[in-house]
């Protein structure tokens, strides 16, 4: 009998950046749908509401329709907001392979405005290195663009 042991490692991204925008400010940034669709991607059935299941769509890929289900696992209004992060396929290798993650923002103020933190976990490598690598160069993007929006009406 061979037996293989295949490493596999739980990575994370985590971003901080500062904003000169009131944590307020930042929180209807990050949970208005009519926002997250400007920054993100357009949500289907978003609401800052612990439990709330709701959807992202992107491009398919293989037996993967492109669809991220997500759910609300924790609100501190103002302050926290973390969500599940599930997409791909088992089938997949690269784009569209199975993701089980969990998506976290947590705003401090501070005294020149908002420390904002984001951290994306449950990156299993090697399976999802694609995703990974992707998301690692694209979130920082994403997150400094947040300040564009603080001020929306």
């Amino acid at each position: 009998m061979i037996a293989e042991v295949l490493e596999t490692a739980s990575r994370a991204i985590v971003v901080d950046e500062m904003f000169p925008q009131a944590p307020p400010l930042l929180w209807r940034v990050l949970t208005s749908g009519e926002l997250i669709a400007r920054w993100l991607m357009a949500p289907t059935g978003f609401a800052a509401v612990t439990g709330t299941e709701f959807t992202f769509q992107t491009k398919p890929a293989g037996p993967w329709d492109g669809t991220i289900n997500c759910e609300v696992v924790e609100v501190r209004v103002g302050e926290l907001l973390s969500y599940t992060w599930r997409s791909g396929h088992s089938d997949n290798v690269g784009y569209g392979s199975e993701l089980d993650s969990l998506v976290t923002w947590l705003l401090t103020p501070v005294a020149t405005g908002t420390r904002l933190r984001l951290v994306h976990s449950g990156f299993v490598l090697p399976r999802n290195v694609t995703v990974f690598d992707s998301m690692s160069s694209a979130w920082p993007k994403v997150v400094r663009s947040l300040g564009e929006f603080g001020d929306s009406d």
